[in-house]
């Protein structure tokens, strides 16, 4: 597709789910988007890795991903390029991915130079490594002694993937000796701080844009907000065959404020195939819109961010219904079934 195509303001293409009755009036494209993201961080295609810190379980940024500087085949590249567009396509259309990339990735984005201080925020082992070989003289090693304590005997270093790499060209001919470990630690660090730069993205939204945000922005503009918040929603919905002070609304919004985020998460997956909120509220298009049908389940059209919430008996039952519901009814396979009904 050409890249004019994919510059639309509500969706960037029209999906059809082989062997499910779904239209796609924008639900089920938003679906799709969410169910691309799982994949990303499930490894389903190697494009992103955990962070080292998430691996060791040390320091910050535990939940978080960078890109995968092993995928550098040209298949690789195109699906970095696809990826490009899906982040695209979710600054021009207003609806989040759910992805969480580290800082550092953000920053890189924005064409903000790296620091010792991002990759420690992802690899804590790895910089303190580095930092007691070139202060390796304070713990009493000397010339003498320097291939006796440090394991490493060439110009090769960890990647972010794990893998022991030169870091140099011609690095694992080089001798690592204690006279010239400094110049070591500064080409490692210098490796690590540009090992994704070939992972080109940029399709959709210029890259000279980007260099105008921060890290922080950028993100927002991507990824949203990761907190789903009752009060915005509240700001957007739109009640029908109901009013706001009906026992059923005052169940449901109790019942939402008890969930927890991932409950809430699974919510918003279930009314509107996303799982992400804008991180501006005034750039939620559709209204979302609670009404009352009269099924035992609660039941959604994720293309008009619609609930349908049944007349429960209490607020127990309502939340106990609506937990089975965000848990287990995830195919969006209503819509022939509607169409015949209505």
């Amino acid at each position: 597709m050409n890249a004019s195509d994919l510059r639309l303001p509500s969706r960037a293409w029209k999906v059809k789910l082989v062997g499910e009755g779904a239209d796609d009036a924008g639900g089920v494209f938003d679906d799709t988007i969410t169910e691309m993201c799982q994949e990303l961080e499930t490894g389903v295609v190697d494009l992103l890795i955990p962070s080292p810190n998430s691996t060791a379980e040390v320091g910050y940024n535990r939940d978080r991903f960078l890109f995968n500087p092993s995928a550098c085949l040209d298949e690789h590249m195109l699906q970095f390029k696809f990826l490009g567009i899906l982040m695209g396509v979710a600054i021009r259309t207003k609806k989040p991915l759910d992805l969480h990339l580290a800082p550092l990735v953000w920053k890189q984005l924005c064409c903000i130079p790296l620091l010792l201080e991002d990759l420690e925020e992802v690899d804590l082992l790895y910089v303190q490594t580095l930092k007691s070989i070139l202060h390796i003289e304070d713990s009493g090693i000397t010339e003498e002694n320097f291939h006796e304590m440090i394991p490493l005997d060439s110009f090769v270093g960890q990647s972010a993937d794990g893998k022991m790499v030169p870091i140099i060209p011609g690095g694992n001919s080089i001798p690592l000796t204690f006279s010239n470990r400094k110049e070591y630690v500064e080409r490692a660090i210098e490796y690590r701080l540009h090992e994704i730069d070939r992972q080109g993205m940029s399709w959709i939204v210029p890259v000279p844009l980007l260099s105008l945000l921060t890290a922080k922005q950028l993100e927002q503009m991507v990824c949203g907000m990761p907190e789903i918040c009752c009060d915005v929603l509240k700001k957007v919905v739109r009640y029908r065959e109901v009013d706001e002070q009906h026992s059923l609304v005052q169940w449901f919004w109790q019942t939402l404020e008890e969930f927890s985020n991932e409950e809430r998460v699974l919510f918003m997956r279930f009314v509107s195939g996303r799982s992400r909120l804008p991180a501006n509220t005034a750039d939620i298009s559709q209204r979302f819109q609670i009404m009352k049908p009269y099924d035992s389940l609660p039941t959604s059209q994720t293309c008009f961010f619609q609930l349908r919430l049944p007349p429960y008996s209490s607020q127990a039952v309502m939340a106990e219904r609506l937990r089975y519901a965000i848990n287990n009814c995830r195919s969006i396979d209503m819509d022939n079934y509607m169409l015949s009904r209505n």
